[in-house]
């Protein structure tokens, strides 16, 4: 009886130490699956930088209509230039560059106008060969032809050839006095610009609406800025020689 019952104790006691070796047992796995759910939840957090690319993907319309709001002034040059959406800023470029190239800098106005008065001391302007005082009307009407008009003014007869922007002015001996320049790089010349070069006139005159700025070229000629009211620029230019003028126009 004693024996059956410490063989029964005997097994509970195993029982129970079954049970709490069990128990124990248990614990490690449940702390290892906290610490993989741990390590789990972690695993979001520490791919964020990886998956960041994502959501920037996402959020690159944005920037690029951001982009698409800094565009106008990349776009202004073709816009600009009249060749629309299609144009390229690069291609828009050189035509910028070429508007700011056909802007004179200060040396170049300064040699134009130095070489203007260099060439009135010989009678003539620029790119024309036919001066004044020693030219003759006839040797202009051989190389060039019949001028576009010839009429009667002023102190003489003048001849224009409006393809070359160029004026004669001769007497009734076929002595050229008056050489006349229209020519497009002049016409952008201005009083304050010619007065920074070449100082204040030596006279001034005013025919109508023009006013004439006279700078005397040697004792043979003179340089004369023509430059209307109405502009301010220059509208021709012309060297003259008074004394043909006067001497031969009798007869």
């Amino acid at each position: 009886m004693i024996t059956s019952f410490k063989t029964i104790a005997g097994i509970i006691l195993l029982g129970g130490m079954l049970s709490l070796t069990a128990c124990n047992s248990g614990k490690p796995d449940a702390v290892n699956t906290g610490g993989a759910a741990a390590q789990a939840s972690e695993a979001p957090a520490s791919a964020q930088p990886e998956g960041s690319p994502a959501p920037g993907a996402g959020t690159e319309p944005a920037e690029a209509g951001g982009g698409a709001a800094t565009a106008p002034p990349d776009a202004a040059p073709a816009a600009q230039g009249g060749t629309g959406a299609a144009a390229s800023p690069a291609a828009a470029e050189p035509g910028a560059a070429a508007g700011a190239s056909s802007a004179a800098t200060p040396q170049e106005l300064s040699k134009q106008l130095k070489e203007l008065l260099q060439l009135a001391k010989q009678g003539k302007v620029p790119g024309v060969e036919y001066a004044a005082h020693s030219g003759l009307i006839d040797d202009v009407e051989a190389a060039w032809g019949e001028p576009d008009t010839k009429e009667s003014a002023g102190k003489g007869i003048y001849s224009t050839y409006a393809g070359k922007h160029v004026v004669f002015g001769f007497n009734k001996g076929s002595q050229i006095f008056d050489v006349r320049s229209s020519a497009s790089d002049l016409q952008k010349l201005t009083l304050k610009q010619i007065e920074e070069v070449l100082g204040k006139p030596d006279a001034t005159s005013v025919n109508g609406s023009d006013d004439i700025y006279i700078y005397q070229a040697g004792k043979q000629y003179q340089l004369k800025f023509i430059i209307p009211d109405s502009t301010g620029t220059v509208d021709h230019i012309s060297v003259f020689s008074k004394q043909d003028s006067i001497n031969n126009m009798a007869g």
